[in-house]
């Protein structure tokens, strides 16, 4: 089944012989999934940080979501466990989860914390164990778990995205958990973002089992992968930008962005910005084209490219002026705009200009505010301007910290990404 594709405008109607910057809303919707019995098998590598930082509660709740995990798996699911610290484990190699996970449990139960931190060569480990697994034969991940910066092997933040893009080139994805303050947010949202993964952060160890719940629930329903879109204008007109938080590269045309997996019913939203010059002829216009592109998972394993028109209605200028705004898209950009503020907010405060970082979370909640009480999302502008809010409060109170750091990092991703929302809004 394809990928249902919608483009709306936040103005479909545009004054003919007048310059225009427009936002487009690219809305993708996946097809239902395939149901346990009749979906590919799962090849999971499940690394575990095991270093000294991770001792006590927050070791015992990742071998819990590990047990979980396990049990959850069909027996047809492959699952490989490493672990980590100075030395890497692999402590159950790439197998069938089976009727029964005793002997799984036993082991992950076993598993006790010890010193450095060689997240590369746990990495590495996951990834040798489902590079040897034939493609087309179910999706192949790993997933990362950490509480500390890498310190041993490889460490270097460049190096490892790198990698990881390299492994996902291979049919590899790559998945990070980041546990607690100590983790380099950039390194694990990088490495998600090069090995088409996603990036969680449990603030606390209590945080993590519904991380692990809801992982579990897209990899069992993935429907589509190495999903992309090109975004390609026509001549003269231009892409001003793109307001979500996807990787980028430029392709011959255009811009390709790299979303990863899609799971069953999921829709994304992507918006991105035209600079539409002068056009003289009144009526229907091309000034775009989007190429979406995937491979799906069903019963056969098929690549898929779809090229879709990105058009709009020129017409007299009072026609124009008079037609109203597309206020699910307004929205949208309003929400993707606060996000991305937080962001740079949040780079300004690690920088140093915690000034500026005020000013844009301010300006930021003042935008969502006012957007809030005409709106059927007012709950979730709501949300967002009170988590910029509380940001702002700490940054006014001089307590930007890592925790700080990671939850507006991890915030605005989340926002800009939109991973596994389902159905209207």
């Amino acid at each position: 089944m394809d990928l249902g594709i919608n483009l709306r405008f936040d103005h479909q109607l545009l004054a003919v012989e007048a310059e225009h910057h427009v936002h487009c809303m690219l809305e993708l919707t996946a097809p239902p999934a395939p149901t346990t019995t009749s979906r590919k098998p799962l090849h999971l590598a499940l690394v575990i940080d095991r270093s000294g930082s991770m001792n006590g509660r927050k070791l015992a709740t990742a071998i819990e979501c590990a047990v979980y995990l396990a049990r959850r798996l069909s027996p047809t699911d492959h699952l490989a466990v490493i672990t980590y610290d100075d030395d890497v484990s692999l402590e159950w190699p790439m197998s069938p989860v089976g009727p029964s996970t005793t002997q799984l449990e036993q082991v992950l139960r076993s598993i006790t914390p010890g010193g450095m931190t060689n997240l590369s060569g746990g990495w590495l480990k996951g990834v040798e164990q489902l590079r040897g697994i034939p493609g087309g034969s179910g999706p192949k991940k790993v997933l990362l778990l950490s509480d500390g910066l890498a310190n041993v092997g490889i460490s270097d933040t460049a190096s490892l995205v790198q990698m990881a893009h390299g492994a996902e080139e291979e049919g590899v994805g790559t998945t990070t958990i980041g546990f607690g303050e100590g983790f380099d947010e950039d390194l694990m949202t990088g490495m998600a973002d090069a090995g088409s993964g996603t990036a969680h952060f449990a603030a606390t160890p209590e945080e993590a089992p519904a991380i692990f719940a809801k992982e579990f629930e897209g990899l069992a329903s993935i429907v589509a992968q190495n999903l992309s879109v090109e975004l390609r204008p026509s001549d003269e007109v231009k892409v001003l930008g793109v307001l979500n938080d996807y990787p980028q590269v430029p392709v011959l045309g255009g811009i390709q962005l790299q979303l990863g997996d899609a799971y069953g019913e999921e829709r994304r939203r992507i918006v991105f910005e035209l600079f539409v010059p002068r056009l003289a002829e009144l009526g229907v216009a091309t000034v775009a084209q989007v190429v979406v592109r995937y491979v799906s998972m069903g019963a056969q394993i098929v690549a898929h490219e779809l090229t879709v028109p990105v058009t709009v209605n020129l017409v007299a200028a009072d026609e124009a002026a008079a037609s109203g705004a597309d206020h699910e898209v307004t929205e949208e950009v309003v929400i993707l705009k606060a996000a991305r503020a937080q962001t740079e907010a949040r780079d300004r405060a690690t920088a140093g200009d915690i000034d500026g970082a005020r000013g844009l979370l301010r300006d930021a909640a003042k935008q969502l505010r006012t957007a809030a009480p005409t709106s059927p999302r007012a709950d979730e502008l709501d949300r967002q301007a009170d988590e910029m809010e509380e940001h702002l409060g700490l940054l006014e109170a001089g307590s930007f910290d890592p925790m700080t750091s990671k939850k507006m990092r991890y915030q605005s991703r989340e926002r800009q990404q939109r991973r596994g929302e389902r159905g209207p809004s």
